[in-house]
């Protein structure tokens, strides 16, 4: 049985499956990868707010769930810890930007400041995951 794919309701402004109940146990490669795709989907529709044109993804972003797996035990934790965390910040971050566009107010720059703080939490999450070829 695979796990649920996430969906990024837009409407709702929430991100599903929500992180694990409990941070102790390793979520699978399947479920940190499908955490890492909902929480760039709320970084599109933050794109979009801070009207900005959708990001292209590279092979060193979409492959940060294979390559977490091939690390340490600590460093995956980290990892997943890392995009549960980035995705606490996007929700409410995106709701908040929502509700604004809905009352008719202009969300540019705020919706700019969560897209930067969106860029330098996936660096830091990227990081952690960097071989000697990356780091060169």
């Amino acid at each position: 049985m695979s796990a649920p794919v996430p969906v990024f309701d837009l409407a709702q402004a929430t991100m599903l499956p929500p992180a694990s109940p409990a941070r102790h146990s390793r979520p699978t490669v399947e479920e940190l990868a499908n955490r890492w795709d909902a929480v760039h989907e709320a970084a599109t529709a933050v794109a979009g707010l801070a009207q900005l044109g959708r990001e292209e993804s590279s092979a060193e972003i979409a492959s940060l769930p294979i390559r977490a797996a091939q690390q340490e035990d600590r460093a995956y934790e980290l990892v997943a810890n890392g995009i549960d965390d980035l995705a606490a910040v996007m929700q409410p971050g995106l709701r908040a930007l929502l509700s604004l566009t809905a009352s008719g107010k202009d969300t540019t720059a705020a919706a700019m400041t969560l897209w930067r703080e969106f860029h330098v939490a996936r660096a830091a999450i990227l990081a952690l995951v960097l071989d000697e070829h990356d780091a060169r």
